[in-house]
């Protein structure tokens, strides 16, 4: 029997129906990637922002009530652009359905409608042959379809199959592809479920999250054998107290600690507090280290920790390593300051560099990983400064920053629209707050982006013809702003054509940063190689430990 109207437990059912039908084809929506590297996550995303809307419903609450609490757990959980406009169209459908205690399928329709232009008012400059074009010629087409709420969503699917397909017509970046849009796929996918939940069928072998989604476990202890080889040495962390009866305190030079571990590892932190020294460093010989500071002092707190063994299950698990989280929990200060930073990043090399050039809190993603609104507005509380300056680094990430930005209360967010790592480091070289003015510091920061160039190596995942390139699967391909530079079957030919095609005039540094991926010899070639073609630039190697991304080159 047609339904007719809708409670609040019917759309809690229609809504879990959704995230159940796209967490089954949450892989098929990721492959749906533009660009030929292993970054397509637009289903992961997707599929995590639905489910931030499945709740039950509350004992006679209004389906108004209850469509206002999906969407809000749907706007902390939206990551990725196409899940921030997904959850901007749940918010406009909330706003559409008001204080009503039932819908009908004109109430639906009208709600809907709303929602199209909520998703539309949350990207700056939209683009037509996206979700949103899917989203408004469905939407627009069923609100001629009322007569109950299973033929309004079946004309919204029938047009949205219809709009999928023309996408690549529309948007000359899936035409080129060879792909529909995965935002529009998404969303098809969800309205599908809802439809099956409305229609009383059951949806079997849903999961939580499909595709590459993240857990945190136990360390697996079994990846570290009697025959294994230490590759990565010690993440050796400290907290040394100065003693009087060891060293003038008062005068202490931390210069010398920082010099000596220089001789022995890199990644190196060490700063002072009073009488506090804070060391962090990456050994073979962590030994050394304790050795040599305890001519100074005693120590406060100590950690060794095996890096062979956390990138073993940093790669089994995709989880966190024990020095992100340890990272993590030396970021939340105790006082309010006035101004702030949090930036996003992968890697442990990356996430380093950042926190030593002044960065407060570092929120754990990027390309693949994209971090939630939810997970912003957590670390802007970490930062606890009355003015926050958020840098997204990745083109995916910006929605997701600009919708936590405008749900906090407690601080002043200004998103600085950076896209890449490259623009972050150009950032962070200028940061200065001396001025005091967060309306000038923002404009100092935004410009120091002009002029950075970002090129990156990475591994193709499709046999495709681009930019006049033959791409096959497994290939290594070096481009800069998604065109294409350089493809090679060998990572260091790709790296050194990449180079070789990058404009260096006027430029006079290049920041190599080695991904996870990549051997430290090969990275020293490249290096020398960079060093032999530019002659007039400053090159310098970072061990930045990023996944996806064998090398990323910073111009500036």
């Amino acid at each position: 029997m047609a339904e007719r109207c809708m409670d609040s437990a019917l759309l809690a059912r229609l809504i879990k129906g959704g995230a159940d039908n796209l967490s089954l084809h949450v892989d098929e929506v990721n492959d749906l990637n533009v660009f030929p590297i292993p970054d397509g996550d637009t289903g992961n995303n997707m599929l995590l922002t639905v489910r931030g809307g499945t709740l039950e419903p509350r004992e006679n609450e209004s389906i108004g009530e209850f469509s206002r609490r999906a969407a809000d757990g749907m706007l902390l959980s939206a990551r990725g652009n196409s899940g921030v406009i997904l959850s901007q169209l749940f918010d406009g459908i909330a706003d559409g359905l008001g204080n009503l205690d039932e819908a009908d399928a004109t109430d639906t329709a009208k709600a809907f409608n709303v929602g199209v232009e909520h998703a539309y008012s949350a990207v700056v400059q939209p683009v037509e042959g996206t979700i949103l074009t899917v989203a408004r010629e469905a939407s627009e087409h069923a609100a001629g379809d009322t007569d109950s709420l299973d033929v309004f969503l079946d004309s919204f699917l029938t047009k949205a199959r219809e709009t999928l397909k023309k996408t690549p017509e529309l948007l000359d970046v899936l035409k080129k592809a060879g792909v529909v849009d995965s935002g529009g796929a998404g969303l098809i996918y969800i309205i599908e479920g809802m439809a099956a939940a409305l229609a009383g069928r059951v949806i079997s072998g849903a999961s939580d999250i499909g595709g590459s989604g993240n857990s945190q476990g136990e360390l697996d202890l079994d990846l570290f054998g009697e025959d294994s080889e230490l590759e990565f040495g010690y993440c050796t962390e400290l907290l040394l107290r100065l003693q009087r009866a060891k060293t003038d305190v008062k005068s202490f030079d931390v210069n010398e600690i920082r010099d000596f571990l220089g001789t022995i590892g890199d990644s190196i932190v060490c700063f002072r507090n009073g009488s506090i020294v804070k060391i962090h460093v990456h050994t073979m010989t962590p030994w050394k280290v304790l050795e040599f500071c305890q001519r100074y002092g005693e120590y406060l707190t100590v950690k060794i920790e095996n890096m062979t063994l956390q990138h073993s299950n940093t790669h089994r698990d995709g989880e966190k390593d024990s020095e992100t989280e340890a990272a993590e929990a030396d970021q939340a200060p105790t006082e309010q300051k006035d101004f702030g930073i949090v930036a996003v990043a992968c890697g442990s090399g990356i996430k380093q560099t950042f926190l030593d050039m002044g960065t407060d809190v570092i929120i754990d993603g990027g390309q693949s990983m994209n971090p939630s609104a939810d997970d912003f507005l957590a670390a802007f509380e970490k930062a606890n400064a009355k003015t926050i300056f958020a840098l997204p680094n990745n083109s995916n990430v910006i929605l997701a920053a600009r919708q936590a930005a405008k749900l906090c209360k407690t601080s002043d967010v200004r998103v600085i629209e950076t896209k890449s790592i490259g623009d972050c480091y150009a950032v962070l070289t200028m940061y200065n707050t001396d001025s005091g003015d967060a309306d000038e510091i923002a404009g100092e920061l935004t410009a120091a982006m002009e002029g950075v160039t970002t090129a990156y190596v990475s591994k193709c995942v499709r046999d495709t013809e681009l930019d006049g390139f033959e791409l096959h699967e497994g290939d290594f391909i070096g481009f800069e702003d998604k065109e294409i530079k350089s493809a090679a079957k060998d990572r260091l030919d790709a790296a050194k054509a990449l180079i070789s095609n990058v404009d260096f005039n006027d430029r006079e540094i290049c920041i190599i940063v080695r991904g996870a991926d990549t051997a430290e010899d090969e990275a020293l070639l490249v290096e020398s190689f960079t060093k032999e073609t530019h002659r007039g630039t400053e090159v310098y190697l970072i061990d930045g430990g990023q996944e996806i991304y064998s090398y990323i080159f910073i111009i500036e």
